[in-house]
Parts: C-alpha cells; structure tokens; sequence
C-alpha cells in the first residue's frame, strides 16, 4: 500500500453550525451527508490504495461504508486536528509512502486534483499544501513519508503549515485546486456552491430549498438588525 487519504468528519446531526439562520437542523445534517458523498465519490475514482473516514458518527459510519471506504473510529469528537493526527499515525505504521488528508465538506472536488494533490508530493520528505477558497485554511495536504510534520488545522492554517515545513528543512509546494478549496461552511460559500457545484448531490439539494431567496431574507435580517 502507498497511498491512503483520510477525511475526518464531525457528527453530522449538529454540522455548519455558522448556517444556522440558512438551514433548518434536518437540512444541515443532509447537507453535510451528501458533501461526504460527493467527497467520498471523487476519492472513489482517483485510484488510490485506501480511503479512511475519521469519525465517531454513526450516519457518517454508514455513509462511508456504502462508498467503500474504511473507518476509523474515533471514541470522541476531539476536532479536526486530532482526527488527522489519528489518520496520520495509522498510515505511518501500516508503512505508507504517502499520506493525505482533505475535509469532508468540499463537494466540487475532483478525483483529478485527488491525484494532483498525491501525485506532487518530491521524494522523500515532502509536503504539499492546497489551501481553502479564502487562503487561510489548509483544505488538502500531502505529505511523504506520512510523519514528515505535524499538521494544525484551523485559519491561518495555510500560512502556519508552510512556515512550520520550512522550518522543519522541508520545501512545501503549493497547489490551486479549484474545486478543493471550496468548503462549505457559511452563506456566501453555499452561493459558491450553487455557482460551481450543480453536478454534485450537494449542489443539487441546494436548488430544491430557494437557498438564494433565503440567502437574500438573511442578508435583509442582518442589515436590519444593525440599522
């Protein structure tokens, strides 16, 4: 085995809390499943040796398991952080060449920017970073051999991960994935989605539930509160 990718995934029942005044609980939760799939079917189709969710959730359990992905389990929800740490050291000692991690919330990704992002790690030690839409966040690594630097996600994530290669003697490459970067986690991000991402389940959903009409009552609330 050379080459795993590990999603952690958050209990999906209480996911995106940031759009709460957007999307009712029931519609968060379906939200958040089918970006896991639309993640989850991008890792299908990149050729890779093994893809592992990271979680505790039971519905996520399920969801990955009919997409022929492998769990481990968590016995908490120690954030993301700690989930990729616990990826990480799993792939370290099954002895993989190269380990990677993207979040479980950016359904526009393609199984082409998957190997992209594998496929560019240099030999022995190296570090590839893909940051989110916003360039803060860290939205996908790869890293051989799998231990070669800790990972801390969290803005500035982005610029923390590079300074932190760089000091630990390793010369991170920088790649712009397009569909990558887009997580979803607040209104503007779901406008993204429906700009970019009307192929995926995720996208798709979103045009069953007037999301720009209650994006725009959202937005009107918010101005009037402030006025």
């Amino acid at each position: 085995m050379n080459i795993a990718v590990a999603v952690p995934v958050k209990d999906l029942h209480a996911a995106k809390q940031r759009l709460v005044g957007v999307l009712s609980p029931g519609e968060r939760a379906a939200l958040a499943g089918a970006m896991l799939r639309d993640v989850l079917r991008a890792l299908a189709g990149a050729s890779l040796d093994a893809v592992w969710v990271v979680t505790r959730d039971a519905a996520a359990m399920s969801i990955a398991r009919a997409l022929g992905a492998e769990i481990l389990e968590e016995a908490a929800n120690d954030g993301h952080t700690a989930a990729v740490a616990r990826a990480q050291a799993h792939a370290a000692r099954a002895g993989l060449r190269v380990f990677a991690t993207v979040p479980g919330d950016v359904p526009c990704i393609t199984a082409s920017e998957i190997q992209t992002l594998v496929r560019a790690v240099a030999p022995s030690p190296g570090a590839v970073f893909a940051p989110s839409r916003s360039g803060l966040g860290t939205n996908g690594v790869a890293l051989t051999p799998p231990a070669a630097m800790p990972l801390t996600f969290g803005e500035p994530s982005f610029d923390n991960h590079l300074a932190t290669a760089r000091r630990l003697g390793l010369t991170p490459r920088v790649l712009d994935l397009p569909g990558l970067a887009l997580d979803v986690d607040a209104g503007d991000d779901l406008r993204a989605l429906l700009a970019a991402g009307l192929h995926t389940e995720s996208g798709g959903l979103l045009t069953t539930w007037s999301i720009v009409d209650r994006l725009t009552s959202a937005l009107a609330v918010g101005a009037g509160s402030r006025s």
